[in-house]
């Protein structure tokens, strides 16, 4: 089975080429990433690093890691061609709200132009009578829920009330993997992660940035004044969840009109228990003296600043996972302390 997963330099792709490099024997991947300088690129070339020791040790499975933007139309369509990919995991794209109000061209560049130059390479995989693409998986985010105030977030509520660019983005990738769905009969699945974190995470996530700041003893600015409730995702539940859907495509069927039913779905990928921001940064204390990156007598009060709610942010971050549930059976589970500790173990391996 040959698959291509896009964005696996970054936090989510290298971990989901991890667990099917070492769960699906004989599977081919081929990854494709830009290993731009949005954050330190040392910690994507780490990540390629250990994906790259990952395939030696699993000779019965074939990696290939291409360099390369996902906004390059003639790289996408030479890549189909060598490849009959089975399913595509579309993970690349510009991250962050606030970096998208001052840095807009990457949002349109990564996540629109690139997104439909997979779309259009999934179209054409059926030129020829060739059988294709079978299931396109794409990341989309808990920020297309923009300003609801129904929490938890469902699936089935509006999202049509987009706070930032990269919420839009996200939400435009939905809306054209709708109408490609339709169109081409493409089975895709949309899937909307909220607050990821984990071990060789981004820099630019809250947990990292207060970990950076704090172990420089800068302080910290926790906005809304701390009245802010995130539903933090730990990444081994993100990946095991990306390899369920990739193997749950949406069903083919056609309508009375005898065109296609779109075979596409979204779920929900969130740990269904959002947690106060001051809860948060207390733990992330705990387990970064307990890992030795930060000392015992940290005075943490005096590096730490409340202040108001930031242009694009939202107050609580809630998912609804009842779908995820009943379609493949899983519901993320790890607990908040559990995935802190993982990270700040890592982080005192990774920064001595």
């Amino acid at each position: 089975m040959q698959i291509l997963v896009t964005g696996a330099a970054g936090f989510i792709g290298s971990n989901l080429v991890e667990r099917l490099l070492t769960t699906e024997p004989g599977v081919e991947i081929v990854n494709l990433d830009s290993v731009n300088d949005y954050y330190d690129p040392a910690i994507k070339h780490y990540r390629l690093q250990r994906l790259e020791q990952l395939a030696a040790q699993h000779p019965e499975c074939r990696y290939t890691f291409v360099k390369g933007n996902l906004a390059d139309r003639a790289l996408i369509d030479r890549l189909f061609a060598e490849y009959d990919f089975e399913i595509v995991v579309n993970l690349a794209a510009q991250a962050g709200v606030r970096y998208s109000i001052t840095n807009p061209d990457a949002y349109i560049e990564s996540n629109i132009i690139g997104f439909y130059n997979i779309l259009e390479a999934c179209r054409h995989s059926y030129d020829n009578g060739r059988r294709g693409v079978q299931h396109l998986v794409y990341a989309s985010s808990s920020s297309v829920y923009g300003s609801n105030t129904k929490v938890p977030y469902s699936t089935d509520d509006r999202v049509d009330n987009p706070v930032s660019l990269y919420a839009a983005t996200k939400k435009s990738n939905e809306l054209l993997a709708h109408a490609y769905s339709k169109l081409y009969n493409i089975p895709s699945t949309g899937l909307r992660f909220f607050t990821v974190y984990g071990p060789a995470g981004r820099p630019d996530m809250a947990y990292f940035g207060f970990t950076n700041k704090l172990r420089q003893g800068s302080t910290i600015e926790i906005f809304n004044y701390g009245n802010c409730r995130r539903d933090f995702t730990y990444i081994d539940d993100i990946v095991e969840g990306i390899q369920r859907v990739m193997h749950h495509a949406p069903q083919r069927s056609t309508g009375a009109d005898g065109l296609p039913i779109p075979p596409y779905a979204v779920y929900n990928i969130g740990n269904s228990n959002p947690e106060n921001l001051l809860d948060f940064v207390t733990i992330l204390q705990e387990e970064l003296i307990a890992a030795g990156v930060l000392p015992a007598d940290y005075d943490f009060e005096a590096h730490k600043r409340l202040v108001p709610m930031q242009p694009g942010d939202v107050p609580t971050t809630y998912a609804d996972t009842s779908a995820l549930e009943r379609d493949l059976g899983f519901r993320p589970h790890t607990p908040l302390r559990q995935g802190l500790r993982a990270f700040a173990k890592w982080y005192k391996e990774f920064y001595g």
